[in-house]
């Protein structure tokens, strides 16, 4: 009996400075691996950020956002592989034959494909999603999500391979997985438009709102806190609606990337007080 037990020992004090020394450090260096990463990671991201912060640029450039995005999601691979890979070692440390997990596995693999099939899509969905450029990191989306009634919409925190992270006007954090969005609509990319519907009385001159719009671009347009966020001078489409009483005048204006929301509620203020300052009742 003292034999045997003194052969345990012996036995477990070899696994510990064999094979159990060996699974510590493993696990220490995947976590260590993981910070550092994850280190690499918010500095090239601060880095991006510091630099559309110093820059005059009003809103960050398609190729910023793009890294940022890209950035998060090669950490996430890595760090995914690196967990992956390290489990299998401590297995195999532990005793466990990995060559002969094969069939074992592959059967699992058939089982869990049938359960993991959404998965597969949202990493699927997520990698042309951030290969095609479609929005990154400070883009305001809109999102159709598969049998959701209404678009998740907000502005882009965060984006995988699996999900994409949306905050929205009222500051709640939105999750969506990306296999299950259906249609995206980027109100950030490139150029943004500020449409506005002006209501006037059907009696009113046409031609005198007209003008009266026409003036209140151009002085939008030369004004220098409004002039920075709009690429060209406003324009007015000309009647969009008309009823019995009432007709609707639309007035577009193109804006920079997320800057058409601003633009647009100044617009209808300047609008407003022009067209009551002619005698024209209604306001935009």
């Amino acid at each position: 009996m003292t034999t045997s037990l003194a052969g345990a020992g012996t036995e477990f004090t070899n696994f510990v400075r064999g094979s159990g020394l060996e699974i510590v450090l493993l696990i220490v260096g995947a976590m260590l691996f993981s910070r550092f990463a994850t280190f690499v990671r918010d500095r090239v991201t601060r880095r991006i950020d510091s630099g559309f912060q110093s820059s005059d640029s009003l809103v960050r450039t398609e190729a910023a956002k793009h890294r940022h995005a890209l950035a998060q999601v090669i950490t996430w691979v890595l760090l995914t592989l690196v967990y992956f890979l390290v489990t299998l070692e401590v297995l195999q440390r532990l005793g466990f034959p990995i060559g002969g997990l094969v069939a074992p596995a592959a059967v699992i693999g058939a089982a869990l494909g049938f359960g993991a099939q959404r998965i597969v899509q949202d990493l699927l969905a997520g990698f042309f999603l951030i290969t095609e450029r479609q929005y990154g990191f400070g883009d305001v989306v809109r999102i159709a999500v598969t049998g959701q009634s209404e678009p998740a919409e907000g502005t882009v925190e965060d984006v995988t391979l699996r999900i994409t992270t949306l905050r929205n006007p009222d500051g709640e954090v939105v999750t969506v997985p990306n296999g299950q969005i259906v249609k995206v609509t980027n109100l950030s990319k490139d150029w943004a438009r500020a449409a506005i519907d002006i209501p006037v009385p059907a009696t009113a001159d046409i031609t005198k709102v007209n003008e009266i719009l026409h003036e209140v671009g151009a002085r939008a347009f030369q004004d220098r806190r409004l002039k920075s966020l709009l690429l060209d001078e406003p324009t007015v489409m000309g009647v969009e609606d008309l009823t019995v009483d009432q007709m609707n005048i639309r007035m577009v204006a193109r804006t920079l990337p997320g800057k058409q929301f601003d633009v647009g509620r100044e617009l209808r203020v300047r609008v407003a007080a022009a067209l009551r300052r002619e005698g024209l009742s209604e306001t935009a």
